[in-house]
C-alpha cells in the first residue's frame, strides 16, 4: 500500500466515552434554551459541544478550549433533534484537530440538510402520526389521562431515539456525516410513516367522533365498521387509481350507504 493510499482511508472513530455521551445527550435537551434571532441554535450548540472542548489540549484553561468554543457558538441553525448529529460530527472533529476553517465549512453546510430532513421526519410525519394514535385510543375509550400518556410515551421514545442515535452517528462519521443522512429512516421514514398515518387516520376518526357526539360504547358496531372500512376504501381507490372514474366511485359509495340506511 503507497502513502497515497494510506491516506485515503479513513480513521476509525474512537469509542464514544460513556460520560461524555450522556453528558452531551442531556445537554442536547436544552438545546434551545439559549435560542434568539441572531444566532438562532448556536449558543445551544456550543453549550452541548463542551463537555467535549474539556478534552482538548490545555483543557478547560487553555486557548484550543476558548477559540473552539467561540467557534462552536457561533450561528446554527437545524432542527433540534437532529441537530445533535452536527453535535456528535463537531465534538470529533474538534478533538482531531480539525483545521478550524475546515470545520466552520463543515458547520455551515450542516444546517440546510439537518433542517429540511428532520422537518419532514418530524413535524410532518412523527408528529402526525403520534397525535392520530393519540385520537385512536381516545376512540377505543381510554381515559383523557391515558390519552395523554400514551401520546407523550410514543412520542418520545421516537424523538430521545433519534437524538441518541444522531449523536452517536455524528460521533462515528466524523466529518463524513453525509454518510449517516443516507440512513433509511431519515430517507424513507416519512412516506412510510405518512402511509401508516392515513391508515391511523381511517381508524381513529369514526371512532373518536362517535365517541365525542353520543358518549355510548367505543366499539359500537357503525362506528367500528366504518372504521375498518374507511382505510381498506382507501386502499382500494389507490389501487384503481387511473382504472376507475372518480364519479363512479362516489355513486356506488352513496348506493351503499343508501342501501344501509334501507335496511337499517
Amino acid at each position: 500500500m503507497t502513502p497515497t493510499d494510506t491516506k485515503a482511508v479513513p480513521a476509525p472513530a474512537p469509542p464514544l466515552p460513556g460520560d461524555l455521551r450522556r453528558a452531551m445527550l442531556l445537554r442536547c435537551l436544552a438545546i434551545q434554551g439559549s435560542w434568539n434571532y441572531e444566532i438562532l441554535a448556536g449558543n445551544g450548540i456550543g453549550f452541548c459541544v463542551e463537555p467535549a472542548l474539556r478534552r482538548l489540549p490545555g483543557g478547560v484553561d487553555g486557548p484550543a478550549y476558548r477559540e473552539a468554543l467561540a467557534r462552536q457558538s457561533a450561528y446554527f441553525n437545524a432542527h433540534p433533534y437532529l441537530a445533535s448529529l452536527a453535535v456528535g460530527a463537531l465534538a470529533r472533529a474538534e478533538l482531531d484537530l480539525v483545521p478550524p476553517a475546515h470545520i466552520e465549512r463543515f458547520r455551515t453546510a450542516l444546517c440546510g440538510p439537518l433542517g429540511s430532513v428532520g422537518d419532514r421526519l418530524v413535524w410532518a410525519a412523527w408528529l402526525p402520526a403520534c397525535s392520530l394514535v393519540a385520537l385512536l385510543l381516545f376512540g377505543l375509550g381510554l381515559s383523557p389521562l391515558g390519552v395523554v400518556v400514551g401520546f407523550l410515551v410514543l412520542y418520545n421514545i421516537g424523538h430521545l431515539g433519534l437524538r441518541d442515535w444522531g449523536l452517536r452517528a455524528g460521533w462515528r462519521h466524523g466529518l463524513r456525516v453525509a454518510t449517516a443522512l443516507g440512513h433509511p429512516v431519515l430517507q424513507h421514514g416519512p412516506r412510510y410513516i405518512g402511509r401508516a398515518s392515513a391508515v391511523l387516520g381511517g381508524l381513529a376518526l369514526p371512532l373518536a367522533v362517535h365517541r365525542a357526539i353520543e358518549g355510548g360504547r367505543p366499539l359500537a358496531p357503525v362506528p367500528l365498521g366504518i372504521a375498518i372500512a374507511t382505510p381498506v376504501l382507501a386502499l382500494v381507490l389507490v389501487r384503481l387509481h387511473g382504472r376507475v372514474e372518480g364519479w363512479r366511485a362516489v355513486l356506488l359509495l352513496l348506493a351503499a350507504l343508501a342501501l344501509y340506511s334501507v335496511v337499517r
